[in-house]
């Protein structure tokens, strides 16, 4: 998927610092520091790419907050927060559990630990592309400045605390950039990825599954999320301080 290969790339991007001052001290531990050990654990790296590529599994064309207001047995079961999200995530597990993958699976966790830590990595990457939620939102927001702040209260807390919550921020970035990348590509991407999207809207406005018709609103809604949106997660990717150009 689109979103996948972004992924793919935005990996490829985190970049090791400057080696040319770091001199003699240059080693597999200064690139791990670096990059809060994103680079040197291969199931991050894995489990990010899959959930890339899992995020949007049985999207029902319609934003979580529809499926809350029409009372969709899917948003039921979910308890009406990150609905969708909630359901790609179990699907995915769902297939992956099938006795055909059982190969995989033992390539990618071998020990509990290794199973818990991979699960609950899969689950949270997904569920940083709902960027709806107001909770979760606020969450991050905190996160952030605790982590990246010049005011955060990171002295406060181990290194290793530290360090994991950086490289949280850092995964939950990635998967947010990669999930409207097109808005950040060449123009003729934008525009094919910004065209299915408008259908899908319109589509559901037809139904009458959603109160707006988006025809009216596009041009306008777009500047506002290039503006409030993507703009902002762009500065926060380089303010991570963990990507070259």
């Amino acid at each position: 998927s689109h979103v996948t290969m972004s992924v793919v790339k935005l990996f490829s991007r985190i970049i090791a610092p400057d080696m040319d001052n770091l001199g003699d001290k240059t080693n597999e531990q200064d690139l791990h520091d670096h990059t809060y050990g994103i680079t040197s654990d291969p199931m991050t790296r894995f489990t990010v790419v899959l959930a890339a590529l899992v995020h949007d599994a049985d999207h029902p064309g319609v934003p979580n907050a529809q499926l809350v207001k029409e009372e969709d047995p899917m948003a039921v079961q979910y308890e009406n927060k990150s609905v969708a999200e909630q359901n790609s995530v179990d699907l995915a597990w769902t297939m992956l559990n099938e006795p055909e993958f059982k190969a995989l699976r033992r390539t990618i966790y071998q020990t509990e630990g290794e199973f818990r830590r991979f699960r609950e990595l899969l689950v949270n990457t997904v569920l940083a592309t709902d960027i709806m939620d107001k909770d979760l939102k606020q969450l991050r927001n905190a996160r952030w400045e605790k982590a990246f702040s010049e005011n955060g209260e990171g002295q406060a807390e181990s290194e290793r605390d530290m360090v994991n919550r950086k490289a949280t921020i850092v995964i939950e970035h990635l998967i947010q950039a990669s999930d409207v990348a097109h808005t950040m590509q060449h123009w003729h991407i934008y525009r094919k990825w910004n065209a299915r999207l408008f259908e899908e809207m319109y589509k559901a406005y037809m139904e009458g599954r959603a109160d707006k018709d988006p025809s009216e609103f596009w041009y306008k809604g777009e500047i506002g999320f290039l503006d409030f949106y993507v703009i902002p997660l762009a500065k926060k990717l380089k303010d991570c301080g963990v990507f070259g150009v």
